[in-house]
Protein backbone atom coordinates (compact mmCIF):
# COMPACT_ATOMS: atom_id res chain seq x y z
CA UNK A 1 0.00 0.00 0.00
CA UNK A 2 1.09 3.58 -1.45
CA UNK A 3 0.64 6.17 1.32
CA UNK A 4 0.37 8.87 -1.97
CA UNK A 5 -2.23 11.41 -2.94
CA UNK A 6 -4.82 8.58 -3.78
CA UNK A 7 -4.38 6.91 -0.75
CA UNK A 8 -5.27 9.76 1.60
CA UNK A 9 -7.86 11.49 -1.11
CA UNK A 10 -10.07 8.09 -1.12
CA UNK A 11 -10.02 8.29 2.38
CA UNK A 12 -11.42 11.33 2.84
CA UNK A 13 -13.90 10.65 -0.34
CA UNK A 14 -15.28 7.15 1.99
CA UNK A 15 -15.05 9.27 5.19
CA UNK A 16 -12.44 6.85 6.36
CA UNK A 17 -10.97 9.47 8.58
CA UNK A 18 -10.99 7.94 12.16
CA UNK A 19 -8.20 10.57 13.13
CA UNK A 20 -10.11 13.19 13.10
CA UNK A 21 -11.54 14.49 16.57
CA UNK A 22 -14.00 17.06 15.28
CA UNK A 23 -12.34 20.04 16.72
CA UNK A 24 -8.84 21.25 17.88
CA UNK A 25 -7.28 18.58 20.32
CA UNK A 26 -6.49 19.89 24.02
CA UNK A 27 -3.00 19.81 23.96
CA UNK A 28 -2.78 22.08 20.61
CA UNK A 29 -5.45 24.48 21.48
CA UNK A 30 -3.81 25.08 25.02
CA UNK A 31 -0.26 25.71 23.14
CA UNK A 32 -1.43 28.23 21.29
CA UNK A 33 -3.65 29.93 23.84
CA UNK A 34 0.04 30.69 25.12
CA UNK A 35 1.52 32.50 22.12
CA UNK A 36 1.13 35.82 22.38
CA UNK A 37 2.75 36.53 18.79
CA UNK A 38 0.15 37.09 15.81
CA UNK A 39 2.96 37.58 13.32
CA UNK A 40 4.28 34.54 13.56
CA UNK A 41 4.40 32.56 10.42
CA UNK A 42 2.67 29.34 10.92
CA UNK A 43 2.56 26.27 8.91
CA UNK A 44 0.21 22.80 9.67
CA UNK A 45 1.50 19.88 7.56
CA UNK A 46 -1.08 17.06 6.38
CA UNK A 47 -3.80 19.59 7.92
CA UNK A 48 -6.63 17.30 7.45
CA UNK A 49 -10.06 19.26 8.12
CA UNK A 50 -7.72 21.88 9.62
CA UNK A 51 -9.38 22.82 13.22
CA UNK A 52 -5.87 23.95 14.21
CA UNK A 53 -5.92 26.37 11.24
CA UNK A 54 -9.17 27.36 12.19
CA UNK A 55 -8.49 28.04 15.80
CA UNK A 56 -5.52 30.13 15.24
CA UNK A 57 -7.38 32.26 12.37
CA UNK A 58 -10.19 32.58 15.47
CA UNK A 59 -7.36 33.87 18.15
CA UNK A 60 -6.24 36.56 15.40
CA UNK A 61 -3.14 35.12 14.08
CA UNK A 62 -3.64 35.62 9.66
CA UNK A 63 -0.35 34.49 8.52
CA UNK A 64 -0.89 31.00 9.10
CA UNK A 65 -0.99 28.33 5.97
CA UNK A 66 -1.90 24.35 5.45
CA UNK A 67 -0.71 21.39 2.95
CA UNK A 68 -2.15 19.01 2.15
CA UNK A 69 -1.54 16.13 -0.57
CA UNK A 70 -5.30 15.74 -0.63
CA UNK A 71 -7.90 18.18 -2.34
CA UNK A 72 -10.93 17.38 -0.33
CA UNK A 73 -9.74 18.23 3.27
CA UNK A 74 -8.44 21.58 1.79
CA UNK A 75 -11.98 22.45 0.32
CA UNK A 76 -13.50 21.72 3.46
CA UNK A 77 -11.04 24.11 5.12
CA UNK A 78 -12.10 26.90 2.22
CA UNK A 79 -15.26 26.24 2.86
CA UNK A 80 -15.21 27.58 6.62
CA UNK A 81 -12.19 30.25 5.47
CA UNK A 82 -12.78 31.61 1.84
CA UNK A 83 -10.61 34.55 2.79
CA UNK A 84 -7.96 32.31 3.43
CA UNK A 85 -7.91 30.14 0.40
CA UNK A 86 -4.53 31.41 -0.73
CA UNK A 87 -3.28 29.93 2.61
CA UNK A 88 -3.94 26.62 1.87
CA UNK A 89 -1.31 24.83 -0.30
CA UNK A 90 -2.31 21.46 -2.23
CA UNK A 91 0.88 19.70 -2.51
CA UNK A 92 3.85 17.79 -1.53
CA UNK A 93 5.05 18.70 2.04
CA UNK A 94 8.27 17.18 0.71
CA UNK A 95 8.48 19.71 -1.98
CA UNK A 96 7.43 22.55 -0.53
CA UNK A 97 10.04 25.75 -0.16
CA UNK A 98 9.58 28.28 1.88
CA UNK A 99 9.56 28.97 6.11
CA UNK A 100 8.27 29.36 8.79
CA UNK A 101 8.34 30.68 12.50
CA UNK A 102 6.48 27.44 13.89
CA UNK A 103 5.26 24.00 12.25
CA UNK A 104 2.12 22.45 14.17
CA UNK A 105 2.52 18.69 13.92
CA UNK A 106 -0.59 16.80 14.75
CA UNK A 107 -1.11 13.21 13.47
CA UNK A 108 1.18 14.03 9.99
CA UNK A 109 4.47 12.76 11.38
CA UNK A 110 2.17 9.55 12.68
CA UNK A 111 0.70 8.74 8.86
CA UNK A 112 3.73 9.02 7.22
CA UNK A 113 5.76 5.75 6.38
CA UNK A 114 8.34 5.32 9.41
CA UNK A 115 11.03 5.45 6.33
CA UNK A 116 10.35 8.73 5.81
CA UNK A 117 11.20 9.69 9.36
CA UNK A 118 14.46 10.91 8.58
CA UNK A 119 13.44 12.57 5.46
CA UNK A 120 10.92 14.46 7.66
CA UNK A 121 13.36 15.77 10.10
CA UNK A 122 15.80 16.85 7.29
CA UNK A 123 13.02 18.77 6.16
CA UNK A 124 11.15 20.41 9.05
CA UNK A 125 14.80 22.11 9.57
CA UNK A 126 15.11 23.20 5.86
CA UNK A 127 11.27 24.66 6.72
CA UNK A 128 12.29 26.08 9.72
CA UNK A 129 13.74 29.63 10.10
CA UNK A 130 16.62 29.52 12.68
CA UNK A 131 15.39 28.76 16.26
CA UNK A 132 12.03 28.21 14.82
CA UNK A 133 10.07 25.83 16.67
CA UNK A 134 8.08 22.55 15.40
CA UNK A 135 5.77 21.13 18.37
CA UNK A 136 2.75 19.40 18.85
CA UNK A 137 1.99 15.78 19.46
CA UNK A 138 3.95 12.67 18.23
CA UNK A 139 2.06 9.01 19.28
CA UNK A 140 3.16 6.86 21.63
CA UNK A 141 3.09 3.62 21.16
CA UNK A 142 5.13 0.54 19.78
CA UNK A 143 6.14 1.20 16.21
CA UNK A 144 4.56 -1.47 14.31
CA UNK A 145 4.11 -2.04 10.37
CA UNK A 146 0.63 -1.52 10.96
CA UNK A 147 -0.59 1.33 10.22
CA UNK A 148 -1.29 4.34 9.66
CA UNK A 149 -0.73 5.82 12.35
CA UNK A 150 2.90 4.65 12.86
CA UNK A 151 4.13 4.56 16.70
CA UNK A 152 7.35 5.26 18.17
CA UNK A 153 8.66 6.22 21.28
CA UNK A 154 10.50 8.78 23.60
CA UNK A 155 13.48 7.43 23.13
CA UNK A 156 13.30 6.78 19.26
CA UNK A 157 12.21 10.56 18.57
CA UNK A 158 15.01 11.81 20.90
CA UNK A 159 17.44 9.91 18.86
CA UNK A 160 15.73 10.95 15.62
CA UNK A 161 15.63 14.70 16.19
CA UNK A 162 18.22 16.10 18.61
CA UNK A 163 20.97 16.12 16.23
CA UNK A 164 18.90 19.04 14.31
CA UNK A 165 16.64 20.11 16.95
CA UNK A 166 17.11 21.35 20.47
CA UNK A 167 14.54 19.08 22.54
CA UNK A 168 12.94 22.19 24.75
CA UNK A 169 9.87 19.65 25.54
CA UNK A 170 9.30 15.65 25.24
CA UNK A 171 6.75 14.01 27.51
CA UNK A 172 3.62 12.46 28.24
CA UNK A 173 0.85 14.54 26.83
CA UNK A 174 -1.47 15.37 30.19
CA UNK A 175 -4.29 16.89 28.54
CA UNK A 176 -5.01 14.36 25.67
CA UNK A 177 -8.69 13.83 24.47
CA UNK A 178 -9.95 10.65 25.65
CA UNK A 179 -9.14 7.75 22.85
CA UNK A 180 -5.34 8.69 22.87
CA UNK A 181 -5.17 9.17 26.46
CA UNK A 182 -1.55 7.86 27.97
CA UNK A 183 -0.68 7.82 24.12
CA UNK A 184 0.43 10.90 23.09
CA UNK A 185 4.13 12.93 23.84
CA UNK A 186 3.23 16.84 23.68
CA UNK A 187 6.79 18.00 22.29
CA UNK A 188 8.51 21.42 21.45
CA UNK A 189 11.57 20.99 19.52
CA UNK A 190 13.81 24.54 18.70
CA UNK A 191 15.54 24.36 15.20
CA UNK A 192 19.51 24.47 15.67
Amino acid sequence: MELNKTYWETRYQNNETGWDAGTITTPLKDYIDQLTNKDLKILIPGAGNGYEFDYLIQKGFTNVFVIDIAPSPLEAIKKRNPEYSSHLLLGDFFELNETFDLILEQTFFCALDPKLRTDYVSKMLQLLHPNGKLAGLLFDFPLTNEGPPFGGSKEEYSELFSNKFEIKTLEKAHNSIKPREGKELFFIFEAK
